[in-house]
C-alpha cells in the first residue's frame, strides 16, 4: 500500500479537517488555539491534534518501536522456535526476518492514519465502525491490552528477581513477588501517565543503552558457543517454520492498533514512506537479533523454552557481569513496552467512555495488569504455555480489526476530508460517523465473521476451534487468514455513506449561561 507524500491541504488535511479556521490560501497555517503545546506531561487526550502542534518528526518513532521490543520475551521466543518446532540457524532467522517484516509493515502502515487524522488508533476506529460499533471491537482490544500489560509486567517482575537473586542471592518467595511487581506495575504507570514526551526521552536512552549491552551478548555468544554444534542441527519442517513465523509476528500485530497514537502529532507533509521505513527498520533492530539470541543459546540450554520463570535462564547462560546489566537495562525496556501499552490503553479506555484523563485512565490496566500478574506468577503452572496461548487470541482479535481499519484507510485515500475532528468528537446522531443507528454495518459484519473464522482456525492451552485440523489451523495461519478474510468482505460490501452536513440532525444549541448583573458578587 503505498502513501503519497503529504503536504498540508493535499495529503488528506484539507482546510476542513482542521482545528482552526485557515488563513487564506491552501498552504495557510491554521490559527493558534490557547493552551501549552510541549508539556512536561502530556494533558491532551483523545482528541485530535490541532496543525499548529503537530511538531513531531519521524525519526522519532525509530526509538518508539526499539524500545517496544527490548523484552526477554523474544529470547524465550527464539528459544521455542528451536525446541518445540525444530527449526534450525536459518529458519530461525529467516523467521524472525519475516515476522517482523510483515507484522510492523503493518504497524507502519496504519500508522499513517494517525498523521492523517491527529487521534490515536482507537479514536480514529470511530470512523470505520461507527460512534457505537467501535465499542465492540474496542472493548475486544482494550481486554487484549490487558493480557499484553499483564505478560510484560511478569516478565520484568521475575527480571528484577532474577537480578536480586545474583546480586544478594535472595530467593524468590511470596511476599517478595508481591513487591516487585507493584514496584513494577507502579514505575510502568507513572512513565505511561507523563506521555508522549517523556517516553520519546526514555525510549531513546533505552535504545543506545540496549543497544550495547546486546552487542556485548552477541560478542559472549559468539565466542563461547559450540558453532559446530548449532549450525549442524537439521531444518524443520515447513509447517513448523509457517508455524514459527506466526508465533513471532503475533506480538507486533498486537502494535498495530497503537502506531496512529505516535504518528499523531506528526505534520502533515511527513513522509508515509518513511513512517513505514523507519518503524519497521527499529523494530527489525532488536527483534531478529533478540530471537536469533535465543535460538542460539537454546542449543546449548534448551529448558530455556520451558522454564517457568522466561529470565532466570540469562543467569546461568550469561556470566553475573554481563547477565545483571543486561537483565537491568531489559528491566528498563519492559518498563517502556509496558509503558507505550498503557499509553495507548488510556485512549482506549477514554474511547469507550471512561470520563477520565488519559494519564489516570491508564490506571485501570495498571490495575488489572497487577491482579493479573499475581495470578500467573503465583497460581499459573506455565508461564510459556500461557504465553503462547495469549498470543494466539491476541493475534486473531487484532487481526481482524487490521483487515477492515486498513480497506477503510485505502478508501479514505482518495476523500478530500479523510478524517473529521469534530465527528471523530462527536458521539450523537449529527456525528458524521454516524451511519445507521451509530453502527457501520458493513465494517461490524465484516469484523465479527472474520473474528469467528479466526477463532476457529486457533488452538491453545484455554481453547480449539473447530478448523484447528484444517492446513490453515495446523500452519498456525489463523491469523493471516483473519486478516484476509475481513478485508475482502468489507472490499466487497457496499461502501457505507457518511453524514454529510446537510444530512445530519440539527444539535439544539446549548443555553447561555446565566450572567449575574453588572455589580452583583460572583458575576
Amino acid at each position: 500500500m503505498a502513501v503519497r507524500p503529504g503536504v498540508a491541504g493535499t495529503d488528506g488535511a484539507s482546510p476542513a479537517s482542521s482545528f482552526a479556521p485557515p488563513a487564506a490560501g491552501p498552504d495557510a497555517s491554521p490559527a493558534p488555539t490557547a493552551g501549552p503545546v510541549d508539556e512536561t506531561v502530556e494533558s491532551r487526550g483523545i482528541e485530535p491534534v490541532p496543525d499548529h502542534e503537530r511538531r513531531g518528526r519521524v525519526r522519532e518513532l525509530f526509538p518508539t518501536w526499539v524500545a517496544a521490543n527490548i523484552s526477554v520475551l523474544l529470547l524465550t521466543m527464539g528459544a521455542g522456535l528451536v525446541v518445540f518446532n525444530g527449526l534450525n540457524f536459518w529458519q530461525v532467522l529467516l523467521a524472525a526476518a519475516i515476522a517482523g517484516t510483515v507484522s510492523f509493515g503493518l504497524v507502519g502502515l496504519l500508522s499513517v492514519s494517525g498523521k492523517w487524522g491527529g487521534a490515536p488508533g482507537a479514536m480514529l476506529s470511530r470512523a470505520t465502525f461507527g460512534v457505537r460499533g467501535n465499542y465492540f471491537p474496542g472493548m475486544i482490544l482494550w481486554v487484549a491490552r490487558f493480557g499484553w500489560e499483564t505478560i510484560n509486567a511478569v516478565t520484568g517482575a521475575y527480571a528484577v528477581l532474577t537480578v536480586l537473586r545474583l546480586l544478594f542471592g535472595v530467593r524468590s518467595n511470596t511476599p517478595l513477588i508481591v513487591v516487585t511487581l507493584l514496584a513494577f506495575v507502579g514505575v510502568t504507570f507513572l512513565v505511561s501517565g507523563m506521555g508522549r514526551k517523556v517516553l520519546n526521552f526514555c525510549n531513546t536512552w533505552s535504545t543506545y543503552l540496549f543497544g550495547l549491552f546486546t552487542v556485548l551478548v552477541l560478542v559472549y555468544l559468539i565466542t563461547t558457543m559450540d558453532w559446530g554444534e548449532v549450525f549442524s542441527r537439521p531444518a524443520g519442517g515447513t509447517a513448523m517454520f509457517i508455524a514459527g513465523i506466526g508465533t513471532i509476528a503475533a506480538g507486533g500485530i498486537s502494535w498495530i492498533p497503537t502506531g496512529p497514537d505516535f504518528a499523531r502529532y506528526l505534520p502533515h507533509s511527513a513522509q508515509g514512506r518513511k513512517i513505514f521505513g523507519t518503524t519497521v527498520s527499529g523494530a527489525l533492530l532488536v527483534l531478529v537479533p533478540m530471537v536469533l539470541m535465543g535460538g542460539v543459546m537454546s542449543v546449548k540450554e534448551p529448558s530455556l523454552a520451558k522454564a517457568d520463570d522466561p529470565v532466570s535462564f540469562l543467569g546461568e547462560a550469561l556470566p553475573g557481569w554481563l547477565a545483571v546489566p543486561y537483565l537491568i537495562i531489559a528491566v528498563i525496556g519492559m518498563v517502556l513496552i509496558n509503558s507505550l501499552s498503557m499509553y495507548s490503553a488510556g485512549f482506549t479506555a477514554q474511547t469507550m467512555g471512561v470520563k477520565l484523563p488519559r494519564a489516570w485512565a491508564v490506571s485501570i490496566n495498571a490495575a488489572i495488569s497487577l491482579v493479573g500478574g499475581l495470578l500467573l506468577m503465583l497460581v499459573a503452572k506455565s508461564f510459556y504455555g500461557s504465553f503462547i496461548s495469549f498470543l494466539s487470541l491476541l493475534a486473531v482479535s487484532f487481526s481482524a480489526w487490521v483487515g477492515v481499519y486498513g480497506v477503510d484507510m485505502l478508501r479514505r485515500r482518495r476523500k478530500t476530508v479523510r478524517y473529521d475532528p469534530d465527528g471523530l468528537l462527536d458521539t450523537t446522531r449529527s456525528s458524521r460517523y454516524w451511519y445507521v443507528g451509530g453502527f457501520c454495518w458493513q465494517a461490524m459484519t465484516a469484523w465479527g465473521i472474520a473474528l469467528l473464522v479466526g477463532l476457529g482456525f486457533t488452538k491453545c492451552e484455554w481453547f480449539a476451534g473447530p478448523l484447528v485440523d484444517t492446513w490453515i489451523g495446523r500452519n498456525g495461519l489463523g491469523w493471516a487468514a483473519t486478516v484476509l478474510l475481513a478485508a475482502v468482505l468489507y472490499a466487497v460490501l457496499p461502501a457505507a455513506r457518511e453524514q454529510e452536513a446537510g444530512d445530519r440532525p440539527v444539535r439544539e444549541p446549548a443555553e447561555p449561561a446565566a450572567v449575574a448583573p453588572e455589580g452583583v458578587p460572583g458575576a
